[in-house]
C-alpha cells in the first residue's frame, strides 16, 4: 500500500492505496501553518482510526497547488512511511505526451487526473478538476496533452460576490438550488452559481469540440464537480477519486512493487 496526497488551496485529499485500487480518502482542510510533524500525528491517527499500520506503507506520492505546503507534506509523509515521497512534476515519469509551451508548469494535480482519464475514459477528452480554480485540460485523439485554460473557482466566485457587493450575503452551497429562476436574493445567487458553472462547463465543452473537430469525452473530479455536473446538459462523467488515482499510476510508473518494512 501507498500513502497518496493531493494538496489543494482549499482541501488536501489522502489515501491509502494498493497497487489496484483506494482503500481508504479522506478530506482535510488545507492549513498552511501546520508543520510536518503536525501533518505526520494527524496522518498518523487517521491511519489508526482504520487499522492501517504505517509499517505496512511502501511509500508515498504528493501533488500540490500550494508551494508552501509542498516540503512541509512532502517530510510529513517520509516521517509516516520511513521513505522519501516522490513529488509530482519534472523529473517524475507521467506517460503523457505534454506539448505545452512549459511542460514544468502543468499541475501536479492536473497532470494526475489527465494521466489516470486518460487509462480510463475514450480519447478525445476534456478533463475538469473543480476546486479553489477550475482548471481545464485538454487531450487529443492519440492522447496527447494539448492545454487547457484555467477559470475561477464556483466557491471563489460566490466568496467574491459576497466581499465586494454592498448587499448580497455570503450563501453556502449544501444542496441544489431551489429553482432554476429564483425570487430570493439567496435562491438568486444559488442558482446562478450552478446554472452558470454548468453553462460554462458546457460552453467551454461545444468550444472544445469544435476546435478538436470531433466530440470529446468528458470527466470532471474536485470538490465542487458533484454539484455542477447534474445540471450540465452535456453528458459528463464525475469521478471523485480521479486524483488519487492517477497518483497511483505516477507513483507504479516510477517505482517498483517494494516490500513490506520490517515492524
Amino acid at each position: 500500500m501507498i500513502l497518496a496526497i493531493d494538496a489543494g488551496n482549499t482541501n488536501i485529499v489522502c489515501g491509502i492505496l494498493d497497487r489496484e485500487q483506494i482503500c481508504y480518502s479522506w478530506r482535510l482542510s488545507t492549513d498552511r501553518f501546520r508543520t510536518a510533524d503536525e501533518y505526520s500525528v494527524l496522518l498518523r491517527s487517521l491511519l489508526t482510526a482504520q487499522n492501517v499500520d504505517p509499517a505496512d506503507l511502501e511509500g508515498a506520492i504528493l501533488s500540490s497547488v500550494v508551494p508552501t505546503l509542498k516540503r512541509t507534506l512532502a517530510d510529513a509523509a517520509a516521517i509516516i512511511t520511513g521513505k522519501e515521497c516522490l513529488i509530482v512534476g519534472p523529473g517524475l515519469k507521467n506517460g503523457l505526451q505534454i506539448r505545452i509551451d512549459d511542460p514544468a508548469q502543468l499541475g501536479g494535480d492536473q497532470a494526475a487526473a489527465a494521466v489516470a482519464a486518460v487509462e480510463q475514459y475514450p480519447l478525445p477528452l476534456i478533463v475538469f478538476v473543480m476546486n479553489t480554480a477550475t482548471t481545464v485540460s485538454v487531450i487529443d485523439e492519440k492522447g496527447a496533452y494539448l492545454g487547457g485554460m484555467i477559470m475561477p473557482g464556483v466557491k471563489l466566485g460566490m466568496e467574491a460576490l459576497a466581499d465586494r457587493t454592498s448587499q448580497l450575503p455570503q450563501v453556502s452551497l449544501d444542496g441544489p438550488p431551489a429553482r432554476l429562476i429564483g425570487t430570493n436574493t439567496i435562491d438568486c445567487m444559488q442558482s446562478g452559481c450552478i446554472y452558470g458553472s454548468a453553462a460554462a462547463l458546457d460552453g467551454i465543452i461545444d468550444r472544445v469540440a469544435d476546435a478538436l473537430g470531433k466530440e470529446p469525452h468528458v470527466v470532471a473530479t474536485g470538490d465542487m464537480a458533484e454539484w455542477i455536473v447534474p445540471y450540465c446538459r452535456h453528458e459528463v462523467s464525475y469521478d471523485r477519486s480521479l486524483i488519487l488515482k492517477g497518483l497511483l499510476s505516477i507513483y507504479c510508473r516510477n517505482t517498483k512493487p517494494g516490500r513490506r518494512r520490517k515492524k
